[in-house]
């Protein structure tokens, strides 16, 4: 019986990607709004039903396996290597993420990949929606970190980490998100990316340096007024 189950299993993977490697294509040949449902099943060889079965929306088919930083802000904090403090895991990979993000885009198909999101109302409306589950995840890793994973050599953890968190994943992920989105134009108006990618990383970094230099002033003030009750999402 595990046999036969991990064959399912291994069926069902490569379906997944087959269907999804075949929407992928059509969406950067014809655009996203374009193309339906029906003409990805047809592409695929498979029912209509099947391509429902692996994805609920066409939103969500064209971001599958495209945005590793929907949860990978929180993965940084909770993998977080032995004497790295929550936030400066968290730095270092945002700062990653912008050079990262504007490096690739000196690939035609990246560029290809971006043009269709800002082409298409209903994707630039899902994108924001991943950018909001990303905070989720991120404010739940925080105050897991701050609470119920604090170790020795994190540094003291704030007054309020409800609070604390809630802040950090709305603030430090709006900054990045502006960093990127307002330079995504450019790229496609011919400035070079890998420029473009060294000047943000730099910004990026003095921007988080100059956040973590009074987040001790922060937490003083803040350790004399009561904790807020702030309820947090959970991942899950």
């Amino acid at each position: 019986m595990g046999d036969l189950n991990d064959r399912r299993a291994q069926k069902k993977a490569r379906t997944r990607a087959h269907v999804r490697a075949v929407a992928h294509q059509m969406f950067a040949d014809r655009g996203f709004d374009t193309v339906t449902i029906v003409d990805i099943a047809r592409g695929a060889d498979v029912a209509v039903q099947t391509v429902f079965n692996h994805f609920s929306t066409k939103e969500e088919l064209f971001f599958d396996g495209r945005a590793p930083w929907v949860t990978g802000p929180a993965d940084a904090v909770r993998d977080r290597p032995a004497g790295t403090a929550p936030l400066t895991a968290l730095q270092n990979y945002l700062v990653a993420l912008v050079r990262g993000k504007f490096g690739a885009m000196a690939v035609e198909s990246s560029l290809t990949y971006l043009r269709t999101i800002e082409t298409s109302e209903a994707l630039l409306a899902r994108e924001r929606e991943l950018v909001h589950e990303s905070e989720r995840l991120l404010t739940a890793a925080l105050h897991e970190a701050w609470t119920t994973d604090v170790r020795a050599d994190d540094g003291p953890p704030p007054h309020d980490p409800a609070t604390a968190a809630t802040l950090t994943a709305a603030t430090w992920l709006a900054a990045v998100r502006s960093l990127i989105v307002g330079q995504r134009t450019r790229v496609h108006q011919g400035a070079c990316p890998h420029e473009i990618a060294e000047n943000l990383g730099r910004l990026a970094e003095q921007l988080f340096d100059a956040v973590m230099s009074v987040v001790p002033d922060v937490e003083a003030r803040a350790s004399a007024l009561p904790p807020v009750d702030w309820p947090v999402r959970h991942a899950g």
